[in-house]
């Protein structure tokens, strides 16, 4: 993680500087040695993605390894951004990064990481130490920096005695982006207002994700808090930031997170327009306009604000803040419907194991597990079968008004209900089978699923089924 005020020296050759407004842009090329200490002091917070191995990685430190003079001209390289800076001699600038949140590297992780492995391999295999396999994300990849960091350097010395060991001087192109006057602390609040869509944009070559400038924003703090408390190796699970290792996608949690934030007060946008709820079929079929909505949301004036220094937005809104403890809830919650659905249907006088989809996809998976919970069950489910019930939830959700304050929460403990009325819910919803032909794409897309089990939901509360 970078450091407030961790200083850095980049040296360019063949360097020019340009400046409008008030960021002043220096472009050269960098040879790869000096990129070590940007590697040992730098990080990707600022960067929407974080990097990670793959077929990307593994065709840059190709072109490294059979054509060093041509790769600068095949890779944009590396964006770096730091709001205060000294010019040195000789071409040397030495940077220092005030806030990791929008400065450190903006754009280039992955050429970042498949540089730092291309002198890490080299390094390791002239210190006769292995490699580990295995794909490797920027964070584990800088683990094994640092604990090979004294290795590097014996590299170093070896290159700068022997140049037939190997040479780290190829170049690599490096912009850098500062204020115009660092010395002026307008023009620096100036170049720090814009850094975060430099980011965006830059990164928006790659399609930049929703949820990769949701998280930057920390439209997913509170709720990531939350789920730490709850429940740390779920929250572990998540890839919060994309590319970050998660297997659970953020936009999965923010999908079920709607359930009940469409019971809160309206709030406006940013244009002043009022956002509506989202429809119950689009947690399913629409988890990337559930996150676009909650972008929307999590913006609005009303709901955040922007807190000093960090560029982020922080949570001020008590009735969202109380639905996103009842959301972090909803996985689990999810689970164990999961889990007990397939008894149930059974139970109702279905034969679940003989449903196509449910057969097809039993018979591909050896490993059977929930899906956010991770416990071993006997049979797997389609999702679509499952969402309209963790949906009916909503009819065990009230918004309570007290002294003008109004908050989110279970009018019934969730999990016991469930245990004394899911049957008897089952068994009502699974009417909605034979009329979608037991097709768990129709199912999950149609409305008429969810008011069946939110119906279900609400007879069990009232006594009637």
């Amino acid at each position: 993680m970078l450091n407030r005020n961790t200083s850095v020296i980049i040296k360019f050759d063949f360097s020019t500087e340009q400046t409008v407004g008030e960021i002043t842009k220096i472009v050269g090329l960098t040879k790869a040695k000096y990129l070590i200490p940007v590697i040992d002091s730098l990080d990707l917070e600022a960067n929407p993605r974080s990097s990670k191995t793959g077929p990307v990685t593994d065709a840059i430190q190709e072109s490294i390894e059979t054509d060093p003079d041509v790769f600068p001209f095949k890779t944009k390289g590396i964006l770096l951004a730091a709001s205060q800076y000294e010019r040195l001699d000789r071409g040397r600038v030495k940077v220092t990064p005030d806030n990791p949140n929008i400065e450190g590297i903006l754009d280039g992780g992955h050429n970042a990481l498949a540089i730092g492995l291309h002198i890490l391999k080299k390094a390791m295999e002239h210190g006769e130490v292995s490699f580990p396999k295995g794909a490797k994300t920027w964070d584990e990849f800088k683990q094994l920096w640092q604990a090979n960091r004294d290795v590097i350097d014996e590299y170093l010395d070896a290159v700068r005695k022997d140049p037939d060991i190997g040479s780290l001087n190829f170049y690599v192109p490096v912009e850098l982006l500062v204020p115009r006057s660092a010395d002026e602390l307008a023009s620096v609040e100036a170049f720090k207002n814009d850094l975060l869509e430099i980011c965006a944009a830059r990164n928006n070559n790659v399609q930049l994700q929703v949820s990769a400038k949701a998280n930057q924003l920390g439209y997913f703090d509170a709720l990531k808090s939350l789920m730490d408390k709850r429940n740390p190796a779920l929250s572990n699970r998540i890839e919060w930031k994309t590319n970050d290792g998660g297997d659970i996608k953020a936009q999965d949690i923010i999908a079920l997170a709607w359930i009940p934030l469409n019971l809160i007060t309206p709030v406006k946008d940013t244009n002043g327009r009022t956002l509506e709820p989202v429809l119950a079929q689009n947690i399913y079929r629409g988890k990337g306009g559930c996150l676009k909505q909650f972008e929307k949301l999590m913006s609005s004036p009303e709901v955040t604000a922007e807190t000093s220094g960090d560029y982020k937005r922080e949570l001020e809104n008590l009735e969202v803040g109380s639905a996103f403890k009842i959301a972090v809830e909803l996985p689990e919650l999810y689970d164990y419907i999961y889990a007990v659905f397939p008894e149930l249907y059974n139970a109702a006088g279905g034969s679940y194991g003989r449903i196509t989809a449910v057969k097809k996809l039993n018979e591909k998976r050896k490993d059977k597990r929930t899906p956010y919970t991770d416990v071993e069950i006997e049979t797997i489910s389609p999702e679509g079968f499952i969402v309209p019930l963790v949906y009916g939830l909503q009819a065990l959700m009230e918004k309570y008004e007290d002294n003008g304050r109004s908050e989110i929460r279970w009018t019934h403990t969730p999990k016991i209900f469930l245990q004394n009325n899911l049957k008897k819910i089952v068994a009502h919803y699974a009417g909605i089978f034979s009329m979608c032909d037991y097709d768990p794409q129709k199912i999950g897309k149609n409305p008429q699923s969810y008011a069946q089990a939110l119906a279900g939901f609400k007879m069990a509360i009232a006594g009637i089924l």
